[in-house]
């Protein structure tokens, strides 16, 4: 076990909003935070930025799009804190307006990543969050705007209140499918991003849904945060600096305990 009993864990934090994550939980949230990334090297090179800085975060390898080091974070956790304290869903790609990549390619991608990658951690790490614990996936005002522009038989699935996992995936499934037929403009909207996105929002109010019914007397707040645009410093490293959008997303994650959630 650790010295520190408590543990944070931002996914995809090598650089962005989630090393600002990182930079601001270590500077406020009183135990360990786990800086992740998927390339070792990334990861370590921000571990170093921010340990120059005076900070001392501690790096684990982590692709979440790959089960099996999902499940490796997940074993570390239990072994040296026996759970985790603070989950902050980060990791998440968007593909550039002017990418020529075909869009059901787009679509594939980008929901394998923000949304079924981010479903797959939380169903390994859920499991894991101590009582008074806090989970934040980061969402975006993207799936605001696409919400508006899916069909309205679209929208009344997405905001039901008992909407379950279980729908939500064959939705985000529909989407990618639809994109492949090239009929996914009759229902949805043309961003794989903001459809991604809309997944990451509904998908955190079933799980703070069925944790305020499967564990209620622990406390347990789960958020979906939509950062906004991030100011990005330029930076002659390879970390470039980024400030405001973090603020949210770090009030989410150290809110007091007795705060209401999701």
């Amino acid at each position: 076990m650790s010295s520190s009993s408590r543990v944070a864990v931002v996914t995809g934090s090598n650089k962005g909003i989630g090393l600002a994550v990182v930079r601001d939980l270590c500077k406020k949230f009183p135990g360990d935070v786990i800086l992740t990334a998927r390339n070792p090297t990334l990861g370590q090179e921000a571990v170093k930025k921010l340990k120059e800085e005076g900070l001392n975060p501690v790096f684990h390898q982590l692709d979440i799009n790959d089960l099996q080091s999902i499940q490796t974070l997940r074993e570390f956790l239990k072994e040296r804190y026996g759970g985790l304290d603070v989950l902050v869903n980060n990791a998440g790609i968007a593909f550039k307006v002017a990418d020529t990549t075909p869009f059901p390619i787009q679509a594939e991608v980008t929901l394998k990543t923000n949304f079924f990658g981010t479903r797959a951690v939380s169903a390994e790490l859920l499991p894991l969050i101590k009582p008074q614990g806090r989970v934040v996936n980061v969402s975006s005002f993207v799936s605001v705007s696409s919400l508006k522009k899916c069909s309205p038989e679209l929208q009344k699935k997405f905001r039901s209140d008992t909407i379950t996992e279980e729908e939500l995936v064959g939705l985000m499934n529909k989407f990618v499918e639809d994109t492949k037929k090239g009929v996914h403009e009759k229902e949805w909207p043309n961003t794989a991003y903001g459809v991604s996105k809309i997944g990451v929002t509904v998908l955190s109010r079933i799980h703070a849904r069925q944790l305020n019914e499967q564990r209620k007397g622990d406390n347990i707040l789960l958020n979906a945060c939509c950062p906004g645009w991030p100011r990005v410093m330029s930076s002659c490293s390879r970390v470039a600096v980024v400030t405001g959008s973090n603020k949210g997303i770090v009030l989410c994650a150290i809110c007091a305990r007795n705060s209401p959630g999701t």
